[in-house]
């Protein structure tokens, strides 16, 4: 059997795992990819198919560096094959990190209804009913983003980082501004946790998943490589098509 590649490329880092089946060979994280970086770990293991997912736009020349080292290489589309089917009014807009993290949930909790919340720059909320259909989501700026706007756009407020004391209410500048941001973020993920059309799984990923995980009462499952693991069920469907 063939080794493949997945490769989730964020905002502010990315990720490639190498994979025989379902198993996992080994992977990487940088905070960038160079096409020297890229050729350099796919001379290493020499993988056979690849599937890509890139929310910066360089998705198409990911797939072309890697084609023209012999990958059979492709990216993330709602319009390929994919195990959950896209209810969206305009696929073709749909982030290809929105619907590998809610295929990655699909393949953890298959048969369950799951809110799916991918912590980053942005934060994305996802939403997959039982019967594996993607009704949609919201997108709203992410933890770092609301710190960093409310130090530009006024004209005192400090310019703090998300960690450090967060408590329900602020008792200062510093800890109000951080209590309103991670809170926050806490009271939408509620918010939309109790509008699911059905019972469901809370899963959360990205870089703040796990410290925003320990305000929430709800029951969550904390998975950071969940988009890898969709691109990887999207690549295993798309073996015979």
């Amino acid at each position: 059997m063939g080794l493949n590649l997945t490769i989730d490329q964020g905002n502010s880092s990315v990720k490639l795992a190498v994979w025989s089946g379902a198993k996992l060979v080994d992977e990487e994280s940088a905070k960038e990819l160079t096409r020297q970086q890229l050729a350099k770990f796919v001379d290493r293991f020499r993988p056979e198919k690849a599937l890509c997912c890139s929310v910066t736009g360089n998705g198409e020349r990911l797939t072309q560096w890697l084609m023209q080292h012999g990958v059979d290489a492709r990216q993330v589309s709602p319009l390929m094959p994919l195990p959950i089917a896209i209810g969206y009014a305009t696929p073709q807009t749909l982030g290809a990190d929105r619907i590998a993290a809610a295929v990655g949930a699909w393949s953890l909790f298959p048969g369950e209804c799951s809110l799916v919340v991918d912590m980053g720059t942005a934060v994305t909320y996802d939403v997959v009913d039982s019967t594996g259909r993607y009704l949609g989501g919201n997108i709203a700026p992410g933890i770092g983003m609301r710190l960093r706007s409310l130090h530009s756009f006024t004209a005192r407020l400090p310019e703090i980082g998300g960690y450090g004391e967060t408590p329900l209410f602020g008792n200062d500048t510093a800890t109000a501004m951080r209590a309103g941001a991670v809170r926050g973020v806490v009271a939408e993920i509620a918010y939309y946790y109790s509008r699911l059309p059905e019972p469901g799984r809370l899963v959360l990923t990205g870089g703040w998943a796990k410290h925003v995980s320990e305000f929430l009462d709800i029951p969550c499952v904390v998975d950071k490589c969940l988009v890898t693991k969709g691109l990887l069920s999207i690549l295993l469907y798309n073996e015979d098509k």
